[in-house]
């Protein structure tokens, strides 16, 4: 049994790292921005474990060093999950890259000081498959970095994953020096959320399922459960072969009209909502500027990124489910909390 620390204990991919690593028997504390979050983060894990449980939280924010010495402090392991995560564009890019990349390096230098032996920081494909243009890499891979030349498709929150994984990689091949990292770098992140407070990520499905799109634009992503993004996470975390390694995790490609199409046959009484027809470019920019949400699809138009997960498949054991499971747990989930 290993002392692990994961933080923003209270995200959508934190929720399920904990409840995997405590059903392995490890012992487990969180970080979140206030203490007073540890009431609420219980009562959901207990109900999603079915059973009681009780994990302390540390107080510590992304944007500051008050915290994470105490929290890093008698831990074997690190799990940094805590990013910024915005479901509409912020104004200024520096809202997210800042946080990201200086909190990175805060619970970095907080692990190396406390001794810890492995942090597994969750990363993304954004840093992985964006800014490539007509060169894209297909499918991509864990050797290819996203290109922060000023391409359309690097919102701030693709240049805020980018920026913070090669920061963290810069810290321990430097200053760092002796500490392991891993890095997670899964696609959208779909599947069972533990309850109404969810990742922006989700809101792909709640825009489909609430009625609010006339029409599927013509945009897709690689999906992943994150479940399994939380079984890559904690295998990771002890795999010998996995230190100083990225991984990425995904199963496929789908477009949103596959996403409907799946959620109108698994979930007929939505069918009305579920859009059925496929909107134009120039609609989702008329929609964009009454959906802010919406925005953040506008440079993903008439793109496919593929990625190959053979790395994660052959060095952890990684079994992914179908993107297909992902989508439907994660919308039966949301109608069971009443979400949609």
């Amino acid at each position: 049994m290993a002392k692990v620390l994961v933080t923003g204990a209270t995200g959508f991919i934190a929720g399920h790292v904990i409840h995997q690593l405590l059903e392995a028997g490890h012992e487990v504390t969180g970080t979140a921005r206030s203490a007073a979050k540890a009431g609420p983060l219980n009562q959901t894990l207990s109900a999603y474990a079915g059973r009681p449980v009780s994990i302390p939280i540390r107080e510590a924010d992304l944007s500051s060093d008050k915290g994470w010495a105490e929290a890093a402090e008698g831990m074997d392991y690190v799990h940094h999950i805590a990013s910024p995560i915005p479901a509409t564009v912020p104004k200024n890019a520096d809202e997210l890259i800042l946080p990201a990349r200086d909190g990175a390096l805060r619970v970095l230098k907080a692990a190396k000081a406390a001794g810890v032996k492995r942090v597994v920081m969750t990363s993304s494909m954004a840093a992985c498959a964006y800014g490539w243009g007509d060169k894209r890499p297909n499918p991509v891979t864990e050797e290819h970095w996203s290109q922060d030349t000023g391409g359309a498709d690097m919102t701030p929150y693709i240049r805020s994953k980018l920026i913070a994984e090669r920061a963290a990689w810069d810290y321990v091949t430097g200053e760092g020096q002796g500490l392991e990292l891993t890095t997670i770098n899964p696609a959208l992140v779909l599947g069972p959320v533990m309850s109404g407070d969810f990742s922006a990520s989700v809101e792909v499905l709640t825009q489909l399922m609430s009625g609010k799109l006339p029409g599927t634009p013509k945009v897709g992503f690689v999906v992943v459960d994150v479940r399994d993004v939380a079984a890559a996470h904690v295998a990771a975390m002890t795999h010998p072969a996995a230190a100083g390694e990225r991984f990425l995790v995904g199963d496929r490609f789908m477009w949103f009209s596959e996403v409907a199409a799946t959620l109108a046959r698994e979930f007929p009484a939505y069918a009305s909502k579920l859009p059925s027809r496929d909107i134009p470019a120039w609609m989702v920019h008329l929609i964009a500027l009454i959906n802010p949400p919406a925005k953040q699809l506008i440079p993903e138009l008439n793109r496919e990124r593929h990625i190959s997960s053979e790395k994660a498949r052959r060095v952890l054991g990684w079994q992914p489910r179908t993107s297909e499971e992902a989508v439907i747990a994660g919308a039966r989930s949301l109608i069971e909390a009443g979400v949609v």
